[in-house]
């Protein structure tokens, strides 16, 4: 009898582990199927606008008495009613325009045009009134503002900040107009030259809309940074950002001579008489070497003519030697266009201009979240290896 309580205990314990591991292995199937049905990320927007008022509010206090603090936001409260008033008799003056362009009165109906512009529109009417003036964001003395959007790109060897990037862009383009204005925050010493590629081209897709766009670099914009970044109509750079790299690179170590040394043999198989030029592993023949060479030199050609044809004042045989520049120097060669800082830049704009900041955030899944530390240790590994050895042709 004791032998089968025992027996019970144990075979108890048995099934709520295993159904516990089932209930696990469910929610983790469940979880990553979210991931596959839902949307990978999301827009972030802050309106930049408010953290440069809550940093000028958060310093008045702590210096200013408190009756000059009610004053000046009793002096602001004020200015905003008027702000409101004047957005208010535009819109009503623009609808009683619009309204004679449409339907000319006669000399008769002059009266009656007049007092009924001067009367206050109906419901119907004041639609647009209404969805001007009812959204939190777009504040009356707004109205009249440019906007200025602003997303930041940090490169890395890869261009891997280019996916997001591109729903950045397409979200500002869904809303931005030719008086609108977008700002990147770049930083990138550059990387392969198909993903820069990309990049810039996600850039182009702002300035064939004719909206005007602003590169600010703090750090460096160097080989494909700055392949993105005269993309730009306006280049700022920082006094000591490094701008320039116009060149193309390919290194890789070769160890041929340690195989057979220790009597290994490497053999590669190939169809088309270049499809591999170099290799790490075989011996590497003077025509591989030429071809390989030629290939450099055609992307740098390529480099070049991009360069010619969206930063036209920049004398480009002069400065794509792959030199660096400090921004100082920069911009005495017209690889930029102004010396100044990003955050100078963004507060000189917020009094004329309302500021929005616009990022896309990925989303990741439970299994994603559980091995990110590992997954990004070994990403850092292996990128330091391919920046000194990978084959692959960067800017």
């Amino acid at each position: 009898m004791e032998f089968l309580t025992e027996y019970g205990l144990f075979l108890a314990k048995t099934i709520t582990f295993v159904i516990a591991v089932g209930v696990v292995i469910a929610l983790l199937v469940s979880a990553s199927m979210r991931n596959h049905t839902q949307e990978k990320g999301h827009l972030e927007i802050v309106k930049i606008n408010d953290k440069f008022d809550a940093l000028a509010h958060a310093v008045k206090e702590a210096i200013l008495p408190d009756d000059v603090l009610k004053s000046e936001d009793k002096e602001k409260k004020r200015q905003e009613k008027l702000d409101k008033k004047k957005l208010k008799a535009e819109l009503k003056a623009k609808k009683a325009d619009a309204k004679q362009s449409k339907s000319p009165v006669g000399e008769g109906d002059e009266a009656h045009a007049s007092e009924s512009s001067d009367s206050e529109p109906s419901p119907e009417q004041d639609t647009g009134a209404a969805t001007l003036t009812s959204t939190k964001a777009a504040t009356p003395a707004s109205q009249n503002k440019k906007r200025i959007f602003v997303t930041d790109f940090d490169g890395d060897i890869k261009a891997s900040a280019t996916d997001e990037l591109r729903q950045v862009i397409s979200a500002i383009l869904s809303i931005a107009t030719e008086n609108d204005e977008v700002v990147v925050r770049l930083e990138s010493q550059g990387g392969m030259v198909h993903s820069y590629g990309l990049a810039a081209s996600q850039l182009k897709r702002i300035t064939n809309k004719n909206i005007p766009l602003t590169i600010c670099v703090d750090k460096v914009a160097a080989s494909g940074g700055y392949m993105m970044a005269c993309v730009a109509d306006k280049i700022v750079s920082a006094p000591f950002a490094v701008i320039g790299s116009i060149g193309v690179l390919a290194q890789l170590p070769n160890f041929h001579r340690l195989l057979k040394k220790h009597d290994v043999d490497f053999e590669l198989f190939t169809a088309g008489e270049y499809k591999r030029t170099i290799t790490m592993f075989g011996e590497n023949t003077e025509k591989g070497r030429q071809k390989f060479t030629e290939e450099l030199e055609d992307t740098h050609v390529l480099f070049k003519d991009f360069i010619k044809d969206n930063r036209p004042i920049v004398d480009v045989e002069k400065v794509a030697t792959g030199e660096v520049w400090y921004g100082t120097r920069a911009i005495e060669q017209k690889l930029i266009d102004q010396i100044d800082t990003s955050d100078q830049y963004l507060f000189n704009a917020k009094d004329d201009a309302e500021l929005y900041e616009v990022n896309y955030t990925q989303k990741k899944s439970l299994p994603e979240k559980l091995g990110i530390s590992a997954e990004a240790a070994l990403d850092r590994v292996v990128t330091r290896w391919l920046q000194r050895f990978n084959t692959k042709t960067h800017v």
